[in-house]
């Protein structure tokens, strides 16, 4: 049976270094399922493996794609997929590793069949968002989908922009296209979860924190400043060095929300993951005891 190893966690936890073990053990390929390490001009702030990482396992699905592209969950999905059941065929093994908690519930579990949107549909609720911001399109919503509404993250431009291109495209609203339903993969689907008591998590992040500092994340989020507006730039990171471009905070403000706001995803990340029962827990430094448990699930 072919097997899918699922290497998750939160922010911060270890799963980089781990991953790149586990992948040359199987010797197989990695599957990135980081929902913002996918964009080239991130590098920085969302701690994309370094070059020697990237040239010691083969990585998909990092820096393949630009901040102006669009891109979710559910053309990860379809892209995912392909690219898995490409490289069963030369193995019995594949790897994916991250925290994006839709990525890997798509892979995993899939997503509701949805509506191909129309690029005309796309580029005109683009154009509205780009120009008048994420208010005009959350009134869109309201109206078309009171339900999904009051359950989405009102400040998630993208969600809340796919939820209107499914409702205007399908004629219905999103909310009553989403069943919820497990799909087969055909695949073995193995999840390793990887945690730290909260104190090492919390310290671990906060000098992850410094270490891109050093590395010039402000010098990459003021690249990106005029591009702010896009999606994809509202991550942690990046945000913060915006309001302090935009002198709403000093710079030693901006750092600490960093730090803060990295720790809360990272309780969030956790939230998510405690829900699904199929979740196998490991300490990181646990590395013969993961390898032995992915040995009898792969074998």
């Amino acid at each position: 049976m072919k097997t899918l190893v699922v290497l998750l966690g939160p922010t911060g936890v270890g799963k980089t270094d781990l991953s790149i073990e586990i992948a040359r053990y199987f010797d197989t390929s990695i599957i990135s399922c980081d929902s913002r390490q996918i964009y080239r001009e991130m590098r920085i702030g969302t701690a994309v493996p370094d070059r020697e990482q990237l040239a010691t396992v083969p990585h998909f699905f990092i820096q393949s794609m630009s901040v102006r592209d669009y891109y979710n969950s559910w053309q990860f999905e379809v892209d995912a997929l392909s690219k898995i059941r490409n490289l069963f065929e030369s193995r019995d093994v594949v790897l994916m590793t991250g925290g994006s908690m839709l990525y890997i519930d798509a892979v995993c579990k899939g997503i509701d069949d949805i509506p191909t949107i129309a690029p005309e549909l796309r580029a005109e609720l683009m154009e509205i968002y780009e120009n008048q911001g994420l208010e005009p399109i959350r009134a869109m919503l309201k109206e078309l989908d009171p339900v999904f509404y009051e359950e989405v993250d009102l400040n998630n431009g993208k969600r809340v922009l796919h939820a209107v291109e499914v409702c205007k495209m399908a004629g219905v609203p999103y909310s009553s296209l989403r069943t919820h339903t497990p799909k087969d993969r055909g695949f073995n689907i193995v999840q390793v979860g990887l945690n730290r008591e909260r104190e090492e998590l919390y310290e671990r992040i906060d000098r992850r924190v410094d270490q891109m500092l050093e590395e010039g994340l402000e010098e990459e989020a003021r690249s990106l400043y005029p591009l702010r507006h896009l999606n994809a730039l509202n991550t942690v990171g990046y945000k913060e060095f915006f309001d302090y471009f935009d002198n709403k905070t000093d710079y030693d403000e901006a750092v600490r929300l960093i730090k803060r706001n990295s720790r809360r995803y990272a309780r969030k990340q956790l939230s998510w993951f405690r829900r699904d029962s199929d979740i196998h827990w490991f300490h990181p430094d646990k590395k013969s005891e993961i390898l032995t448990f992915l040995q009898s699930c792969s074998s």
